[in-house]
């Protein structure tokens, strides 16, 4: 088997090396800050991923996976290197921020002392093989040290990182140097996968071409679920009957708040980026981010058209994560959704299953008023003498609650299902006014008196 050097902890990072020292490989994991660093030796992992305690634990009890700050020590007889750090939206027009990449180049450089292969795991911009090549090239400390680079994006979706790494639809390499990119290959044999060997430009645009893809997929059913609601068709009716086609597929066509987390939105923008660097104009890019941003405003408008104006309210919100199954708060709908209804005089209460901390953390870095922000416990202490609940995380802990014990803790029973889990019909039945999104109209909106529920109509869906 092969030993392998991932420079980076994040998401991609520990899911890429702990997965190789599962297939065998002895992995060694560095990162820079160095408390990250003692507590995955402690245990306790910088993310939350299912499954990723356990196996992160299964193969540093096997002699296979190990963490380290010190490049010297992770380079040692090492034959590939994978940078696997954070690659941020750097400037106002959306480019993606290059330093943490450029500065492991360095350092690989400065360490690297045998033949190895490096390979690009972080997203990054069209051309960037070619900035880590001349960079290591530049600052090796022995001259005649001979390298490769490879391109090698990763498809991980947070929440199910293992299962994709694992089970991958295709693993993308990249390479200038066709053997380097072959010796990168061999690591993945074991997984079965098919595997595709590109040039180093095209490997790089492939990572950001289908998250635009899916971004563009997502932010089309939007557009479509308003224009439902105001004709009176249901979008996840509608959505069936698009999946059926073979051309189109169902997956990402699921109308709600938009995409949030580490890629999407930052790749787009990038990929935006790059676009207009090159003197292009996308269009669709541009109108793909627009409508994602606008998405989040509709609850506001939701609640407001039932509740009146949202001063003194108390508004729960169910869900603080991005997507379920993680604790990432990077572009959250919930912080836009919270900052809005607060500048407007509301208190909002929260709960999250896993991220409640790193929620209140990102609340706290987005400057937003915490003396109206009440954390909860569970759902149940969110609903109690609130005006109306917002569905923002779809976790499968929130598909099972006693829906009537919600409704009859409530001061204003109302429920904006901000991503669809619930069926309309059953949630007026139990006593909900029930807004989704895209799932068509029924009567004509009126302001919900505090405390006056039962003469008010029942308002079916929209």
């Amino acid at each position: 088997m092969s030993t392998i050097c991932v420079i980076g902890t994040g998401y991609v990072g520990l899911v890429t090396g702990t997965c190789f020292a599962d297939l065998g490989n002895q992995v060694t994991c560095v990162d820079i800050v160095s408390e990250k660093i003692e507590r995955l030796k402690q245990g306790i992992l910088p993310i939350y991923e299912p499954g990723m305690e356990e196996l992160v634990e299964r193969n540093v009890n096997a002699g296979r996976l190990h963490f380290t700050t010190s490049y010297r020590e992770g380079l040692d007889n090492c034959e590939f290197i994978f940078i696997a750090v954070n690659t941020p939206t750097g400037t106002s027009q959306g480019g993606a921020d290059m330093r943490y990449v450029e500065s492991a180049a360095r350092s690989i450089a400065e360490e690297l002392d045998h033949y190895a292969v490096i390979v690009n795991k972080s997203t990054v911009p069209v051309g960037s093989g070619d900035v880590v090549t001349r960079i290591v090239r530049t600052n090796l400390a022995r001259p005649d040290v001979r390298f490769g680079v490879v391109s090698n994006p990763e498809f991980l979706r947070e929440g199910s990182a293992l299962l994709d790494f694992q089970n991958p639809d295709r693993v993308v390499l990249g390479s200038s140097d066709p053997e380097a990119a072959r010796q990168v290959a061999t690591l993945y044999l074991p997984l079965r996968a098919r595997i595709q060997i590109t040039d180093l430009y095209t490997a790089e645009m492939i990572k950001y071409a289908s998250n635009a893809f899916l971004a563009t997929k997502i932010s089309f059913i939007n557009e479509i679920a308003q224009i439902c609601e105001r004709l009176g068709a249901d979008v996840k009716e509608v959505a069936v009957g698009m999946g059926y086609d073979k051309r189109i597929g169902r997956a990402f066509l699921d109308a709600g708040l938009g995409y949030g987390g580490s890629c999407f939105p930052k790749d787009v923008r990038a990929l935006a980026h790059m676009a207009g660097e090159a003197g292009l104009h996308p269009q669709l890019l541009n109108a793909v981010m627009d409508i994602n941003h606008d998405q989040r405003r509709l609850i506001v408008t939701k609640l407001s058209s039932i509740l009146g104006s949202l001063r003194g309210c108390t508004i729960g919100i169910l869900g603080l994560a991005f997507k379920p199954n993680t604790d990432d708060m990077r572009e959250a709908p919930s912080v836009d959704i919270i900052r809005w209804v607060t500048n407007q005089g509301a208190t909002v209460r929260v709960y999250d299953p896993v991220a409640m901390q790193t929620g209140h953390d990102a609340l706290e870095r987005e400057g937003i008023r915490m003396e109206s922000v009440i954390c909860c416990n569970n759902a149940y202490e969110v609903a109690e003498g609130a005006d109306a609940l917002v569905m923002v995380t779809e976790w499968n802990e929130f598909k099972s609650l006693n829906m009537l014990q919600l409704c009859n803790s409530m001061r204003r029973p109302v429920l904006i299902d901000g991503r669809n889990i619930y069926e309309a019909a059953e949630m007026n039945r139990v006593g909900f006014i029930y807004r989704g999104m895209g799932r068509g109209t029924g009567p004509a909106p009126s302001v919900l008196p505090p405390g006056d529920s039962t003469s008010t109509p029942q308002l079916t869906q929209g």
